[in-house]
């Protein structure tokens, strides 16, 4: 698996990537939030975060990362490409090349609260709503320096 940076051209195979993603993990989404969301990854989101993608020899993308300073800001690995530590590789990734150490993981979402605690993240705070202003609450992880 090769890390490489994400062109436009692959966004909307990112988008197909997000949403295997969340309908697998994000079971408090309602299709309407999926639909409001889309667009939003596509034409906000992406185009303006630091992009990279998990490519394999076959030139097949499995997971994407979007990184803003030292911030974490969507880490999605396709659904049947998860358990196969494409999403350990991505953080690695984003770790060891832009200094992340801080994400915020939707607290209905055990698998990826589980996932980022398990690589030593520890939970720093809470909030009642997410970044959209929907009542899904987020928890702010950082990677713990012990």
């Amino acid at each position: 698996m090769k890390i490489e940076p994400a062109v436009p051209s692959q966004f909307d195979r990112l988008v197909a990537i997000w949403e295997s993603s969340v309908r697998a993990t994000h079971h408090f989404l309602q299709e309407s939030d999926i639909a409001a969301l889309r667009p939003l990854l596509l034409n906000a989101y992406l185009p303006n975060l630091n992009v990279v993608i998990a490519r394999d020899e076959t030139g097949d993308i499995h997971g994407f990362l979007g990184v803003n300073e030292n911030r974490i800001e969507m880490l999605f690995v396709d659904d049947a490409s998860r358990g196969k530590g494409v999403g350990t590789l991505l953080l690695r990734h984003a770790i060891e090349h832009f200094g992340a150490n801080e994400v915020d993981v939707n607290e209905q979402n055990p698998q990826g609260v589980g996932f980022y605690r398990h690589r030593g993240f520890e939970q720093v705070g809470r909030s009642e709503r997410d970044g959209q202003g929907n009542a899904f609450p987020l928890l702010h992880m950082r990677l713990s320096v012990s």
